[in-house]
């Protein structure tokens, strides 16, 4: 019988290929786009999952009473609460991607290599990394990989990158930073940390390091036993069913009793919530986003949804065709559940080749996927097992989402109505069809209009003026090796050379650059009869020189730049600073000119010589800061703007100059307008996102539509003919059968507007500079979708309207 029911299917299905073509297309790009969507979700889901004390770790981080929480801590905090809570079992402090620098290593024969890399993906951590987190070592223990300061341990790539194939267990590698010129010696290689992992270092140091004031090299801030220095990550081990509300309340008391108190408290986040904390900005490059996650779940089942009420439209459609065939069964003795087992069978057989299908597209747009996301997956971020179980679950879904309502439907014909041809002229499902058509069209109006508006959105970020020149300027890393006593003679050599060559219009070293972080940020800065509270305001803090205005092509709203001599003096000896004008405002001048000329007080008494206009220092997706500038001669990044020919040429003689004064310095650039934009990374990548479901889920619904169109015009193809007969136009025609879907799509546009609006109207309160909602963006994607389904119908409706009215009738 099973046998049989799988015949008659096969049969029924290759009968009307049309139908069963555009249901298995359909089934097939929405199991394939769920199945792409959730590797994403799969492998944001199993982020640091494979920790094996990750359900007893937790980091510590300060919360205001706002709710926003930042995880720097200060170093000593960690052993002050081993100290006085028996709850904490132990600690490990990291310090993460924020102290970089240039790193040398030996040939073998411990003799320095002159070839040197700047790394940035290093750490500074304590001796209980490897213990507490499951980074395996290839190579050392992992109890006393870092117990020794002057230590350090090694990925396995990183083992190769700096010495081949020898053992890189004893070799010497020298650190280049602000700390100075440091050894270290490998005392471990660990396997490079998985593409599931928050953590990405090459390098781990030992944090014992910085315990040695010799090291520290005049960096006081670092010292392992500071409370004011918050530059590191501190994470705890406690005991399975701590209470942590309660310790927090603990950490809270002490706080109190070593500092001034203060609206901050100290709290605890499970180590297992990072990789998707919600409203937390983390230094872990590769730190995912709960909404994001959500959102591309929400998407793939929507477009699975979408083909799924494809194969319940066309199927429900198709049942004035099988109406008959029902009564015959039910005549011979057929029951109802044998009817809904073979129409069941149907459904479950086309989810089957849907299923095979998109096994074939997954292979195919697999390496499109994966650029489109940037991560490197594959269907085995779904364990073997879970993926079939996975399979097995899209398919029953599928057949009986798909397939039950129009088993059920048709099973319950009665059969002398359907046999004497009573059932043909009433318009069973008709309802069920035009809701599921504006239920597609609705979804896919409602992706077209946030595609519309986020890249609106990012055209008018990226073509904003931003009160500051990024074209044609380039920036240089400044160097780290070499700074000994000679160090400020060969940079003020290397600044006049660059002074003559005629390629270079300006030239400016700064501490900062647009597009980047400020230097730091800090409070406690006021003027003379300061407003209440105006210490705890906080300012952003940049050094820069002489030229960094003129470079930039920044202007200033009030008094006058910095000098040489000020910059050559520093910001403290020479007690000048200027400010940009939210500053000034917030320092509670009544205006720029006001401003200049004033006293403010930062730990002494600092003269204010200008105010910079603002500019965009940083994305259109945040305010402008309050800045203050400092006068400094030496920063960390070198801008240079170049004319536009030769570039090639012009940067090779710059890195041999470059080189020439600064040996043993990787030569390392980039330009700034490239850098600004990269902010913008996420908008790029949910535009690519929503455009690729866009298309895909009206593509998706066009399949349906255009089943529907075909079989809707192969039922009044007679009709067709009598009209022609009578003197209908072509014209005429095309409208008769296309005003009925018209009506549904425009349906789905009047309720997918007010959805979009609400959606995208959310999404923009994330930016404090927006482009408006207007009308004329939601008239665009309306049109598009009308446009595209009339393209959709009016092929069959044309096709129909040229046949011979003699081939319609020969049959009356």
């Amino acid at each position: 019988m099973l046998k049989n029911y799988f015949k008659i299917a096969f049969r029924n299905l290759w009968k009307n290929k049309v139908f069963s073509g555009v249901n298995m297309a359909g089934l097939a790009l929405g199991i394939a786009a769920f199945v792409l969507i959730l590797e994403y979700i799969s492998f944001e889901k199993s982020v640091n999952g494979f920790h094996a004390n990750l359900p007893t770790l937790y980091r510590m981080l300060w919360q205001n009473k706002a709710g926003e929480v930042w995880p720097d801590m200060a170093p000593a905090v960690a052993t002050l609460m081993k100290q006085q809570f028996p709850e904490v079992k132990t600690y490990c402090r990291v310090v993460d991607n924020s102290i970089s620098g240039i790193v040398s290593a030996s040939d073998g024969k411990n003799r320095l290599s002159p070839k040197a890399f700047r790394e940035t993906d290093v750490a500074y951590a304590d001796a209980s990394f490897f213990t507490l987190f499951t980074f395996p070592l290839l190579q050392g223990d992992a109890a006393t990989a870092l117990t020794r300061p002057n230590t350090v341990a090694v990925s396995e790539s990183y083992a190769r990158k700096y010495f081949g194939d020898a053992k890189a267990l004893g070799q010497l590698v020298t650190m280049n930073n602000q700390f100075g010129t440091t050894p270290f010696t490998v005392s471990a290689v660990y396997a490079d940390m998985p593409q599931n992992s928050d953590m990405q270092f090459g390098m781990v140091f030992s944090l014992q390091t910085l315990a040695n004031p010799a090291n520290l090299n005049g960096n006081d801030w670092a010292r392992l036993d500071s409370f004011d220095g918050s530059y590191l990550m501190t994470y705890l081990q406690l005991p399975e069913g701590t209470d942590t509300r309660k310790l927090e309340d603990k950490f809270d008391q002490l706080k109190q009793k070593i500092r001034p108190p203060d609206e901050n408290r100290m709290v605890l986040q499970p180590a297992a919530t990072i990789h998707l904390g919600a409203s937390l900005s983390d230094p872990y490059p590769t730190t995912g986003k709960l909404a994001f996650v959500y959102l591309l779940g929400g998407i793939a089942v929507l477009i699975l949804a979408i083909a799924w009420f494809n194969y319940i439209n066309l199927s429900t459609a198709g049942a004035l065709k099988r109406a008959k065939e029902v009564g015959v069964r039910k005549v011979v003795g057929a029951g109802q559940r044998q009817l809904i087992g073979q129409f069941l069978g149907e459904s479950f057989l086309l989810n089957l080749l849907g299923f095979g299908l998109a096994i074939l597209l997954i292979s195919g747009l697999q390496t499109v996927f994966n650029e489109l996301i940037k991560k490197e997956l594959s269907l085995r971020i779904l364990t073997s097992n879970s993926f079939w179980l996975i399979g097995l679950c899209l398919l029953l879904v599928g057949a009986l989402a798909s397939g039950g309502y129009t088993a059920f439907a048709l099973s319950s014909f009665q059969p002398l109505q359907t046999l004497k041809g009573a059932f043909g002229n009433r318009a069973k499902g008709g309802s069920l069809r035009k809701s599921l058509v504006v239920f597609q069209f609705s979804v896919s109006v409602v992706l077209i209009i946030c595609t519309f508006v986020l890249y609106r959105q990012l055209q008018f970020m990226q073509n904003q003026h931003l009160g500051v020149s990024l074209e044609q300027r380039v920036v240089i890393h400044g160097p780290e090796v070499g700074k000994d006593e000679s160090f400020q003679a060969r940079t003020a050599a290397f600044q006049h050379e660059l002074e003559q060559v005629p390629s270079i219009k300006n030239f400016s070293s700064s501490g900062t650059v647009p597009g980047n972080f400020y230097n730091f940020s800090t409070s406690g800065i006021v003027k003379q009869n300061p407003q209440a509270e105006a210490d705890k305001i906080v300012y952003s803090m940049g050094f820069i020189d002489h030229r960094y205005l003129t470079t930039y092509g920044i202007a200033l709203a009030a008094g006058r730049n910095f000098l040489t001599t000020e910059c050559e003096a520093g910001y403290v000896k020479s007690g000048k600073l200027m400010v940009n004008e939210t500053g000034a405002r917030r320092l509670g001048f009544p205006s720029a000119a006001d401003a200049v000329g004033k006293i403010i007080n930062w730990g002494q008494a600092f003269e204010i010589v200008g105010v910079v206009k603002d500019y965009h220092h940083q994305s259109l997706r945040e305010a402008i800061d309050p800045i203050i500038f400092m006068p400094s001669r030496y920063g960390n990044w070198l801008t240079i703007q170049l004319g536009t020919d030769q570039i090639q040429a012009k940067m090779g003689a710059l890195e041999r100059l470059y080189k020439a004064t600064y040996p043993g310095n990787p030569f390392e650039f980039f330009f700034v307008d490239e850098n600004y934009n990269q902010q913008y990374q996420t908008e790029q990548q949910y535009g690519k996102i929503f455009v690729t479901a866009s298309l895909l889920a009206i593509f998706i619904a066009c399949l349906g539509l255009f089943g529907l169109a075909t079989f809707m015009t192969e039922q009044r193809t007679k009709e067709i003919g009598v009209r022609k007969v009578l003197g209908a136009s072509v014209g005429s025609i095309v409208t008769l059968l296309s005003k009925d879907f018209m009506k549904l799509v425009l349906i789905a546009f009047l309720i997918a507007s007010p959805i979009a609006w609400y959606a995208t109207r959310q999404w923009l309160q994330n930016f404090e500079y927006k482009v408006d909602l207007e009308w004329w963006v939601f008239g665009l994607a309306g049109g598009t979708a009308v446009l595209v389904a009339l393209a959709t119908i009016s092929f069959q409706s044309i096709k129909a309207a040229l046949m011979n009215p003699v081939s319609s009738l020969r049959s009356e």
